[in-house]
């Protein structure tokens, strides 16, 4: 009987080494399949793109009355004095701006108008969506040099059940390209060689480890 129970043990044991062998191997696959993303990948011609939820602060010289502020609706089109139905989702806000003096044109001479964002959102095309093992996973508006560290900060870190070092983020700007990053050595271990810039439209995804 003893030496029957000392074989399945040695054969369990062996079963378990197999296993953990073969995790250990797609671990390692799942690691290095994709590369690293880029430390640096921000353009400095970046320009904000206006979407629905943003507020926008309509500025017209010498015709008070004529300015307003206006939220852009859900169907990324804006109403202001003289004008109805103007879209402003997937624009830049000075090419708002240049639509609204067109607009205003039949019925102000040479309007000039300026266009401020006072509240962030942002069209779902440039924000960066965390998904997975983060402690409060979300959306983000995309901010120039925005970088992973700058997210997980926002996302509130990593949950203990985290793999962090198997994330990946999948780049909608480089045809949705996946890469690599090691969040548990920037997060848990401080290593700032692991943090790198986030570019509009990423997708965050924080696997779940295995214990």
């Amino acid at each position: 009987m003893q030496k029957h129970t000392s074989e399945l043990m040695r054969t369990s044991a062996r079963h378990v080494a197999a296993l953990a062998m073969v995790l250990g191997a797609t671990g390692c696959a799942t690691q290095s399949a994709n590369p690293p993303a880029p430390a640096l990948a921000s353009s400095p011609d970046y320009n904000y793109i206006v979407g629905p939820g943003d507020s926008l602060n309509i500025n017209v010289w010498r015709n008070p009355e004529l300015s307003s502020s206006v939220p852009v609706r859900p169907d990324g089109k804006v109403s202001t004095p003289l004008v109805d139905e103007l879209v402003a989702q997937g624009k830049t806000p000075t090419q708002i701006a240049r639509d609204v003096e067109t607009a205003l044109a039949k019925f102000v001479r040479d309007p000039v108008v300026t266009v401020i964002v006072t509240n962030f959102v942002g069209p779902y095309s440039e924000q960066i969506r965390v998904v997975g093992e983060a402690a409060k996973p979300q959306f983000l508006p995309y901010k120039q040099k925005m970088t992973v560290m700058d997210v997980m900060i926002a996302v509130g870190g990593l949950t203990d059940f985290a793999d962090g070092n198997k994330a990946t983020i999948i780049r909608a700007s480089d045809s949705n390209k996946r890469y690599s990053v090691r969040l548990k050595d920037l997060v848990k271990r401080g290593d700032i060689s692991a943090n790198v810039e986030m570019l509009p439209g990423d997708i965050l995804i924080i696997p779940q480890g295995w214990f």
